[in-house]
């Protein structure tokens, strides 16, 4: 029985047959254990539960003002074309008697990231997995990407950039979300 990387390389082998390729050829003869190896990366996320790292560093603490972080970048892979895309996400939280490590925001945005993903999801995903692991007074996300199927195929823009958001709680008075975007907004 074949394990999931031989599982792939297998299809791989097949689909370089299907577009006219051989296989065997000295330029792709490793190339099925490449792209094997970099799905495994590449969907990594599956197999990571982004509440359980919330929570591994979650600490009662009593500060109440919004905690931001910004910039933190990532790629993905599109679940319709299987091409990436790629950008920054910016997350805000409102802690409500607990925070967690800084370093636990990105690993959610990491985590989601490397799964077959939609961006509209992606954003809403990182906010739900902070506002259950960390019950806060509000959350804030904000994806930002370029996306490869719009600029390698089909319209070919290049240089788009799609921005998503997705808040709840404090964040649904305009001045709490101005707050954030002017926030994010400044480049450092």
């Amino acid at each position: 029985m074949m394990n999931r990387q031989e599982e792939i390389e297998k299809r791989i082998r097949e689909i370089l047959g299907f577009i006219g390729e051989d296989a065997s050829r000295e330029g792709l003869q490793k190339t099925p254990t490449r792209v094997a190896k970099a799905m495994e990366d590449l969907t990594r996320g599956y197999d990571e539960d982004p509440i359980q790292i919330l929570c591994s560093a979650k600490f009662k603490e009593d500060y109440s003002q919004m905690v931001i972080v910004k910039d933190i970048n990532f790629y993905s892979l599109c679940e319709h074309h299987l091409l990436p895309f790629y950008g920054k996400a910016h997350v805000a939280y409102i802690p409500n008697g607990y925070i967690t490590g800084l370093s636990k925001i990105a690993r959610v945005v990491d985590i989601y990231s490397h799964r077959l993903q939609v961006q509209e999801r992606m954003t809403l995903q990182i906010r739900e997995a902070i506002q259950q692991a960390l019950q806060p007074l509000g959350v804030m996300v904000v994806v930002e990407a370029q996306h490869m199927c719009m600029q390698m195929r089909g319209v070919e823009k290049q240089g788009s950039v799609t921005t998503t958001s997705d808040f709840t709680g404090a964040f649904n008075q305009a001045k709490t979300r101005e707050e954030f975007l002017k926030l994010i907004s400044h480049k450092s």
